[in-house]
């Protein structure tokens, strides 16, 4: 199916000679065939601000916000045994409701790191179950299986955790957590399935490790070979927390990112999220290497895991883009808040700017869809695929005092209430706060219903979560050195 049409802005960002005004945009088959001027609007017309859609580049699709499943302000190392009580009771449904939900703030491509499958279906069924849900929304998506065989409960050998537990409470971790790991071939040769299984013009299926500290030597040697060899990109965390850091400075004396390209994953393919406790000289060695680094500002605050060096990455030279995590800052999946709180946060102090807002903006939606796999950069221009964000600059201008940068505007105080539509390969996806293919209330309704029923499931989990939260701090502690 081909999508075709023509679109009118009274404001642009992204076009190659900079913002404009009064512009008509034209479309066939999904791809920019005009982009022109418009000629002064008639009295009355609504005023609108058109960009590139917005890329999050790092995600994971999480059904409802986290913190109704008691995981508030948890770090990362207690965090995610809790959001075991999130793992989806319908992949499709699951899936639905975050996407829906990026859409309409904005997103036309969003990456998926699927890191809490159902578990009631094959990994090549759920992974077509989330490529239904994008092509439902409209959204383009890539697809990278989350996989790991090591380091199930803590950065080491769980057994001095166990052992401080009660006997019962050990067992239910042990059978909840400390399952034996599929195989490396077999963790890529699902990948690869999945692969065969939906990756298309709007799906891209990447590898996914799930991070250094999670995966073993073989298993990352492996998909850098794989990788290499069939041109697949990889996406992977880095770095996100403090007990990450200290993990790796005990395992690779010569450095992580070293033994990294030492093994032949720092490459242009690979992808790393967070990297929040980089240093310069890592982040010299990734962006020589020519990979992206995703910061995701909302969940790093959430976690507590620190804030990280972005500017000095981006002066660096590092492609930067922005992810929302499954954990924007309101619990919203709102990526527009998320760019500017990521901007808010390390776009500068004082009058020394760390960059230019709109460069901001382009560059790092640009590196999203890299990061994504998807064509094009995002711009506004003869040839680039039809990907548009339109918001109501009647609203977001609602004062009109004075004649202000629409860019300005945008960072001060855009969210996706002021989404009109949004536009993916020429389809309209999003239309005054609607999704014609899906209804989202609806979903999170029934996966509010669904999670409520099954909590019954993890009664046990629940009823001892104090004892095993005040075991992940002691040991975390004692690991990092802290009293």
């Amino acid at each position: 199916m081909s999508f075709s049409g023509e679109l009118y802005a009274s404001h642009t960002i992204g076009e190659p000679q900079g913002p404009q005004d009064n512009r008509r945009i034209r479309w066939q088959h999904g791809v920019i065939t005009a982009v022109e001027d418009a000629g002064t609007a008639p009295a009355g017309t609504r005023r609108t601000l058109v960009m590139p859609a917005l890329a999050n580049a790092h995600d994971h699709a999480r059904p409802l916000p986290m913190s109704s499943f008691g995981t508030a302000f948890l770090p990362l190392e207690a965090w995610l045994p809790r959001t075991i009580l999130a793992t989806p009771p319908d992949a499709y449904k699951a899936a639905v409701a975050p996407l829906a939900r990026a859409a309409l703030s904005g997103c036309g491509a969003v990456m998926v790191h699927y890191t809490r499958p159902s578990g009631k279906l094959d990994p090549i069924d759920e992974a077509r179950e989330v490529a239904r849900a994008a092509r439902d929304v409209g959204l383009r998506i890539a697809f990278a299986p989350a996989i790991r065989d090591r380091n199930p409960l803590v950065y080491g050998d769980e057994t001095a955790l166990l052992g401080k537990l009660p006997a019962d409470i050990a067992a239910l971790l042990r059978d909840t957590y400390c399952r034996p790991p599929l195989s490396p071939a077999r963790l890529i040769e699902t990948t690869e399935q999945i692969a065969e299984a939906i990756q298309g013009p709007m799906v891209d299926v990447q590898f996914g490790p799930a991070g250094v500290q999670w995966c073993s030597d073989e298993l990352l040697r492996a998909i850098a070979r794989r990788s290499a060899e069939t041109g697949r990109r990889v996406h992977m965390h880095l770095l996100e927390t403090p007990y990450q850091r200290r993990w790796a400075d005990l395992t690779f004396p010569q450095g992580i990112v070293t033994y990294l390209k030492e093994i032949g994953l720092l490459s242009p393919r690979l992808t790393l999220a967070h990297c929040v406790h980089a240093r310069p000289h890592e982040l010299d060695m990734i962006a020589a290497a020519g990979c992206r680094i995703v910061t995701n500002s909302g969940s790093n605050l959430h976690l507590r895991s620190g804030l990280g060096p972005i500017a000095d990455a981006w002066q660096r030279g590092c492609s930067l883009a922005v992810g929302v995590d499954g954990q924007a800052f309101d619990e919203d999946d709102d990526m527009i808040r998320e760019i500017r709180l990521a901007n808010a946060l390390h776009g500068g102090k004082g009058f020394a700017q760390a960059w230019s807002r709109p460069e901001f903006l382009l560059q790092s939606t640009a590196h999203g869809r890299q990061a994504i796999g998807m064509p094009g950069t995002g711009k506004i221009a003869v040839g680039e695929p039809a990907d548009f964000l339109q918001l109501d600059y009647d609203r977001l201008d609602l004062d009109r005092i004075i004649a202000v940068e629409p860019v300005d505007l945008f960072f001060a105080r855009a969210t996706a209430q002021h989404v009109l539509q949004v536009i993916v390969a020429g389809k309209t996806i999003v239309t005054h706060g609607n999704l014609p293919g899906v209804d989202l209330q609806a979903a999170e309704n029934q996966l509010r219903s669904s999670y409520r029923q099954s909590m019954q499931d993890h009664a046990a989990l629940t009823r001892d979560w104090p004892r095993i939260e005040a075991a992940l701090a002691e040991w975390n502690a004692a690991f990092i050195g802290c009293c």
